[in-house]
């Protein structure tokens, strides 16, 4: 596979999200062709024995590290949304980070990036004070991490609220989700939120070659992207990841 430095648009997948005797993802399958692994760290899916897995994978094939944490949301894959305070946002982000970066550590491995999930994820790009805690807990925490965020049409108010926090941001579009008209993603309630193969390259196309994704309503929005996901619990996007690494270069 590429090195990060060889390629503008890197390629990232949220991993490590089985749990128990529940399992969730294809990751031995995906992690071959990603540069970037989000690992869950506990609270939304994974455990002690699978994040050692999984990063022993991301060590097989030199992917970059970052932590996946969530809400405290085992039962809704951290998809609910949580009425957390600053002090405990702050918290259960230090809490996960901490316990996925040591285990990095334990294999040699060094943590790069937090991209929270789910909810978390969405309140913060929504939710300015959620905003301002993800950017405390990371600033707060001992080591230099980045954070992984949406890649919207107003990214450089995120950015330089980030800079604040000499924090750097590393803006992420989706590959096998639709937008709304303001830039985020559609609610997965609504129908075609969750793209099929065809359109995912079709969208990562556009998105390679023009740098725009378009709305669900039809409206093109210009978006400037370090990273492109696709979804480990998808398994179109994990069946189209081969075609996305040759688009992506």
């Amino acid at each position: 596979m590429l090195k990060l430095s060889d390629q503008t648009m890197k390629l990232n997948c949220d991993l490590g999200e089985s749990y128990g005797a529940w399992a969730m993802g294809l990751d031995s399958e995906v992690m071959p062709y990603i540069d970037q692994a989000n690992i869950a760290c506990g609270y939304h899916g994974g455990d002690p024995l699978v994040m050692q897995k999984t990063l022993a994978l991301a060590k097989q094939h030199q992917v970059t590290v970052g932590a996946h944490p969530s809400y405290p949301d085992l039962v809704g894959f951290g998809r609910r949304s949580m009425q957390c305070s600053h002090e405990e946002i702050i918290a259960l982000v230090h809490y996960q980070v901490a316990a996925l970066d040591g285990m990095a550590t334990a294999q040699g491995l060094k943590l790069d990036y937090v991209k929270p999930h789910g909810a978390l994820y969405n309140d913060m790009m929504k939710d300015p004070k959620v905003f301002q805690a993800m950017l405390s807990a990371i600033a707060t925490y001992p080591k230099n991490l980045a954070l992984m965020l949406q890649a919207t049409p107003d990214i450089e108010r995120y950015k330089a609220l980030a800079k604040e926090h000499s924090i750097t941001i590393y803006a992420e579009a989706f590959a096998d989700r639709c937008y709304n008209d303001e830039g985020y993603l559609l609610s997965r309630t609504q129908s075609g939120a969750v793209l099929n193969k065809a359109q995912m390259l079709l969208q990562v196309k556009q998105l390679v070659e023009q740098h725009s994704v378009t709305t669900i309503s039809g409206k093109q929005l210009k978006l400037s992207v370090d990273s492109l996901c696709v979804h480990g619990d998808n398994i179109e996007g994990v069946k189209a990841i081969c075609d996305i690494r040759k688009m992506l270069g």
